[in-house]
């Protein structure tokens, strides 16, 4: 994150005028990621990791495509400007729900097919739609269990592609492309063996195809001592992979990475305020008025975060304190916790001169924080801030308790 909006006084325009919690991200820092990927021939942004329309329209402009798990999604991607007729959006998933099927097929949208049956779905109404095969390579890994896409274990993906060649066959489908992901979080012994195995199916098939996808799961330096993933290291792996299809195929192939987090984690931070400084026996609780319905990553995954302090304007009237405290949040929920291991265990932050008033801000949430918050305890939506040359800009506003009550007013 671009230090200037972590200036005291930038901190506190945007508590004044927007109050907290808040989410705000840089513009620059997503330009930046997406550059640095430029080795590899589509960027294709999994939306679901930062879906505002806002964010989308910048990472359009960069030059990256987009990859939409639901009619949601496709809609987003629509209005932020991306193309129909087209290779803009691939949509993925495991089912076809109606509305989504019928979108696709109105406007050609590429599948990626992540079960037989809906080969069968599409074959049926749209013959001749382009189509990729998800492959489950029949093992998985991920930086957590829950993020690990391969396997007997995984959801996601076509076990025998065989079987799905044979049914693409018989529903007279485009095949266009190969897409094989086993997990977030980059091991490189995992790549090798994902980009073998990728090899391995694409002979297996031996299909002329335009496209293999080598998914997403780029990690970024959640931790200040950890190392940014090394992208050379990345494509090389991924480019001899290409290269050996493209052989073998003997026709021209098309390199995809889809990466999420990478390209928009470190442009966002959550300003949160502290609101109660509590001592329960031993243990010091700082808790905030944000909450994992806001931030959900640290319950669910036990993912850190970087977090700092920034001195209210009113510090002078509070108690300080100099503590190893946990930090949570105001849900009526014990797991409304920031602090917590992979097991879920308490773990605290050392903090210096803090006190309630105070600022927190929680960094690297700008993949998985909004698109991934809820209504939980009826809390309204928080808004988002853009920062991009040097002006913020409200990119969506906090949702109001009317408006959330709507959509049950009979």
């Amino acid at each position: 994150m671009n230090n200037i909006i972590l200036k005291k006084k930038h901190v506190f325009f945007l508590t004044k005028t927007y109050k907290t919690p808040l989410w705000v991200y840089n513009a620059e820092i997503i330009r930046q990621q997406i550059l640095k990927l430029k080795k590899f021939q589509i960027v294709r942004f999994a939306q679901k990791s930062c879906s505002n329309i806002h964010i989308l329209k910048i990472i359009r402009k960069c030059g990256a495509k987009i990859d939409a798990v639901s009619i949601g999604e496709i809609e987003r991607a629509l209005i932020s400007g991306f193309k129909t007729y087209s290779n803009d959006i691939v949509f993925t998933s495991d089912i076809f729900e109606k509305k989504s099927l019928k979108k696709v097929i109105k406007y050609k949208i590429p599948v990626n097919l992540g079960s037989l049956h809906m080969i069968k779905q599409l074959g049926e109404k749209s013959p001749k739609h382009p189509v990729w095969i998800r492959i489950n390579p029949k093992f998985g890994h991920g930086h957590h269990i829950k993020t690990n896409t391969g396997g007997e274990n995984s959801k996601h993906g076509i076990w025998n592609s065989i079987k799905a060649l044979k049914l693409l066959k018989k529903y007279n489908l485009n095949l266009i492309g190969l897409h094989m992901h086993i997990g977030s979080g980059v091991d490189y012994l995992h790549l090798k063996k994902v980009s073998q195995a990728m090899i391995k199916e694409a002979i297996n098939l031996n299909q002329k195809i335009n496209f293999i996808s080598a998914g997403g799961g780029l990690t970024i330096p959640y931790h200040e001592k950890e190392q940014e993933v090394n992208l050379n290291n990345y494509y090389k792996i991924w480019n001899k992979a290409k290269k050996k299809i493209s052989n073998f195929l003997q026709c021209p192939i098309t390199l995809e990475i889809e990466p999420g987090r990478f390209i928009t984690a470190q442009s966002g931070i959550l300003i949160s305020k502290i609101c109660s400084i509590k001592k329960n026996q031993k243990k010091y609780f700082v808790i905030l008025d944000s909450g994992f319905n806001d931030l959900l990553r640290p319950v669910l995954y036990g993912s850190y975060h970087k977090i700092t302090v920034i001195p209210g304007p009113k510090h002078i009237f509070h108690k300080k304190y100099n503590i190893d405290a946990i930090i949570s949040g105001p849900l009526c929920e014990s797991g409304d916790l920031f602090t917590v291991t992979k097991t879920g265990s308490l773990i605290t932050r050392k903090f210096q001169n803090i006190a309630c008033g105070d600022y927190l801000i929680i960094h690297d949430t700008g993949a998985y924080g909004a698109s991934m918050s809820s209504n939980y305890n009826s809390r309204p939506l928080i808004p988002e801030i853009l920062y991009d040359h040097k002006k913020f800009k409200l990119i969506r506003r906090r949702q109001t308790i009317q408006e959330m009550l709507s959509l049950e007013n009979n």
